[in-house]
C-alpha cells in the first residue's frame, strides 16, 4: 500500500484485512522507497494513491510496470472527474475515497480471481509478429492476424508511433508536442504517464515480450525478438536474388506480405512519408515481378499482379495501358475496352486531361483491327 496520508494508510490496512484473501506486505508514504523496495517485496498487487506530493500515482505506476511487469495496479483516488475518467480506462482497477468496505470485496476478488486464471491459464510467451501494412495487427502462432483490443485510439496511435520509431529513444516532450500540443505541461505529462500505462498493461495481457524502456527521459521501445512485416517486407526483397523461375515463388509471397499501405486505415500525419516511401518501393518491386510473368508468358499471373498494382496506384497511366495490351493478347475485347474506359475517367477526374496521344492512337487502331 502507498499513500502519503498515514491515517488513510491506516484505515485501508484495516478494511483489507476484514476482507480477507490478501497478505500485507508493505506500507509506505514515501513512494520513491517504495520502489526501492519493489525488486525485494515483489507485491502480486499495490494499492496506490494518486494525489502524492513529489511523485504522483501515475508517475510510481509507470516505474512499478517498468520493474515489475507481473505486478497489478489499484488506484485509490479522491473523487476526481479527470482521474476518474483517466483510470476506468487503465487501471485494473481503482477505488474512490473515502473507501468503502463492500466496493473493496468486489476489488479483491476481481484480484483473487484474476491471479487463479493466471496460474491456471500463462500467458503464451511466444515470438509473434506485428503487423502495420493496412492495419495493425498481432499475430502469434498458432493464431492468424487479429486486431489488438487497445483500452483508447490514443493507446493504439501512441504504441503503433514507437513502433514507428522502434529502436530509437523518443523523448517525453516530443510525444507531448505531438500527441498532446494543445493540453498544458502538467496535464499533457499525466495524460503520456496514463497512456504508456494502458500501453504496457495491454503488452503483458498479450505476453508476446514488447516491453517499453525508460530511457533518459523519453521511452524506448524493445521488439524483443517479436517480429515486424515491414522489416520482414523490406529483408527480403533487399535480399532475394532477382526474379528466376526458383525464385518467383519467393517474390510472389513478398508481394502478399504487402496486405496494404502502411498503417493506411488510420489517419497518422506522422506515417505519410513511411507510407509513401514504402508504396513507391513496393510499386517497382510488384511491376518486376509482373513484368518477368509477363515475359515468360505467365499472362494470367501477370494479369492479377498489375491488378494489384493498379489497386495499390490507380494513377499510373502506364499500368492501364499494359493491362490493356494483356488482355488483347489474351482475346478479351471487353477487358480492353473496360481498361481504356477506367484509364479515361481516372485522368479525367483526377487531373482534367485525355489520355496520351500515343495510347489514345494505339487504342484506335485496336479498335479498327476489332472492326474487320
Amino acid at each position: 500500500m502507498v499513500d502519503d496520508e498515514r491515517l488513510a494508510l491506516h484505515y485501508l490496512e484495516k478494511l483489507l484485512r476484514e476482507c480477507g484473501g490478501l497478505e500485507i506486505v508493505g506500507r509506505y508514504q514515501n513512494p520513491r522507497r517504495a520502489l526501492d523496495e519493489l525488486p525485494q517485496v515483489k507485491p502480486d498487487v499495490i494499492f496506490l494513491d494518486v494525489e502524492m506530493p513529489e511523485l504522483n500515482g501515475i508517475e510510481t505506476a509507470e516505474e512499478v510496470l517498468r520493474l515489475s511487469p507481473e505486478t497489478d495496479l489499484v488506484f485509490v483516488t479522491a473523487y476526481d472527474e479527470y482521474a476518474v475518467k483517466a483510470f476506468e480506462l487503465n487501471a485494473l482497477d481503482y477505488v474512490l475515497k473515502p473507501v468503502q468496505r463492500d466496493r473493496l470485496i468486489k476489488t479483491v476478488q476481481r484480484l483473487i480471481d484474476r491471479r487463479h486464471e493466471t496460474a491456471v491459464v500463462p500467458l503464451a510467451r511466444q515470438t509473434g509478429m506485428i503487423r502495420c501494412f493496412q492495419s495493425l495487427q498481432i499475430e502469434v502462432p498458432p493464431r492468424g492476424p487479429e486486431t489488438i483490443r487497445w483500452r483508447t485510439a490514443k493507446a493504439q496511435e501512441l504504441f503503433a508511433y514507437l513502433v514507428h520509431r522502434r529502436g530509437q529513444p523518443v523523448r517525453k516532450d516530443a510525444l507531448l508536442d505531438l500527441f498532446w500540443p494543445d493540453t498544458d505541461r502538467k496535464r499533457g505529462f499525466a495524460r503520456l504517464y496514463t497512456t504508456i500505462y494502458q500501453i504496457r498493461k495491454t503488452l503483458k495481457e498479450l505476453g508476446i515480450g514488447i516491453h517499453i524502456a525508460n530511457c533518459d527521459d523519453g521511452y524506448l521501445l524493445d521488439m524483443n525478438h517479436v517480429r515486424l512485416d515491414v522489416d520482414e517486407w523490406e529483408r527480403g526483397v533487399r535480399e532475394l536474388s532477382p526474379v528466376t523461375g526458383e525464385t518467383l515463388s519467393e517474390h510472389l509471397n513478398l508481394l502478399e506480405l504487402y496486405r496494404g499501405d502502411y498503417l493506411d486505415d488510420y489517419d497518422y500525419l506522422w506515417a505519410e512519408s513511411e507510407r509513401q516511401r514504402l508504396r513507391t518501393h513496393w510499386f517497382y518491386h510488384a511491376t518486376h515481378v509482373a513484368g518477368y510473368l509477363e515475359s515468360v508468358g505467365e499472362y494470367a499471373r501477370a494479369l492479377a499482379v498489375y491488378h494489384r498494382i493498379q489497386r495499390f496506384h490507380p494513377h499510373v497511366e502506364e499500368t492501364y495501358v499494359t493491362l490493356m495490351k494483356l488482355y488483347d493478347r489474351l482475346g478479351d475485347r471487353d477487358a480492353v475496352e473496360r481498361e481504356y474506359m477506367k484509364l479515361t475517367r481516372m485522368l479525367s477526374e483526377e487531373y482534367g486531361v485525355a489520355p496520351q496521344q500515343t495510347v489514345r492512337e494505339w487504342y484506335l487502331r485496336w479498335k479498327k483491327k476489332q472492326s474487320r
